[in-house]
């Protein structure tokens, strides 16, 4: 089976993902504290919204709305038992909304962090880690993923087994981490040790990158840092929308659509070849951010400056390898012109 991602790659100088799926659902209706998973095969419907609401954005990749469908995380809804169906179910849905596009749209089967603490630090097994990644990625492959799209990962053991699952499975698969921590991810991981990380791996992502985190400034640093290993790999930007906000009792994020597509433009040129977004980001700030990238010329890496001129401050004056590694930091901290 040829391998669309990897053509794209090949084909195109950059690929619009899509954005955020737990903001869109909370707009359609999900409660917090529900498991977004379960609408695969209880509102297909809304399911068939979110994902046809990117497409008609103008993407060409989009993730399943199966970021918590691994064994661990439906444990906490009594739905340890329903991995395969309901991984398979959002695949479902998804393979019908890619192929009635008309055009070449990528399904990104989405696998989110076990959300446990591996050894030695905490009690999952590498072993464990691997078992339950590899069922969740049979679900996705039955129901037609074209990729298995692991995001938000920490610990540099759970992103290897993702990994070695995604092996097991006969999968391509992308990998991000969260660099949410001055530059760091949780568990300490730089932009750095990421562009090595992933060069070690006996099953190699098609892209690596960064997603959510605290920021789409913070991420576009990240971003740097992963251009100054000299990676030739291709990068992968997800940012979110702005800075989250409590407002009227729900989360806000302050990015508007103008600013996402300044984003989008600046990820281009700070070496990103995949670029969407994450929390916040809405159909409406995809179809800017595709305006952008299409009507934009190329331009120079973008200093540090000229993101926080267009997108605001660093949440932190370090990136994370100030100690000795390669990547963009500086002493001060940012300003903030501009914001939604």
């Amino acid at each position: 089976m040829q391998n669309v991602l990897a053509q794209l790659l090949s084909d195109r100088d950059w690929i619009l993902a899509d954005g955020a799926t737990g903001t869109n659902l909370f707009n359609m209706g999900l409660s917090a504290g529900d498991a977004p998973e379960f609408w695969n095969v209880d509102h297909t419907d809304r399911v068939t919204q979110l994902y046809k609401g990117s497409v008609d954005a103008g993407v060409d990749l989009f993730l399943t709305n199966t970021f918590g469908g691994n064994a661990s995380r439906l444990k906490l809804h009594d739905g340890q038992s329903r991995v395969r169906e309901l991984n398979r179910a959002g695949a479902e849905i998804a393979r019908e909304v890619a192929d009635a596009s008309g055009r070449t749209v990528v399904v990104a089967g989405s696998v989110g962090p076990t959300g446990e603490i591996m050894e030695p630090m905490g009690s999952l097994s590498y072993s464990d880690a691997v078992e339950i990644f590899h069922e969740q990625a049979e679900g996705l492959k039955e129901g037609g993923a074209d990729v298995l799209w692991v995001e938000t990962i920490s610990a540099p053991e759970e992103y290897k087994a993702a990994a070695e699952a995604a092996l097991l499975a006969g999968m391509p698969w992308c990998g991000t981490m969260s660099f949410d921590t001055a530059g760091r991810t949780m568990m300490g991981l730089t932009s750095q040790g990421l562009a090595e990380l992933v060069e070690k791996l006996d099953h190699k992502p098609l892209a690596f990158g960064a997603n959510c985190g605290v920021g789409a400034s913070d991420l576009l640093r990240t971003v740097l840092g992963f251009a100054a290993q000299g990676t030739e790999r291709p990068v992968i930007a997800k940012g979110n929308a702005g800075i989250p906000k409590y407002v009227d009792g729900h989360i806000h994020y302050d990015g508007t659509p103008d600013l996402m597509a300044d984003y989008a433009a600046l990820a281009r040129d700070a070496g990103a070849k995949i670029i969407g977004g994450c929390c916040g980001t809405t159909p409406e700030h995809l179809v800017k951010m595709r305006e952008a990238l299409e009507t934009r010329p190329a331009g120079p890496r973008p200093t540090l400056d000229q993101i926080t001129d267009a997108l605001g401050g660093f949440s932190s004056v370090v990136d994370g390898t100030e100690d000795g590694g390669d990547g963009p930091s500086r002493p001060e901290r940012g300003r903030r012109r501009r914001r939604g």
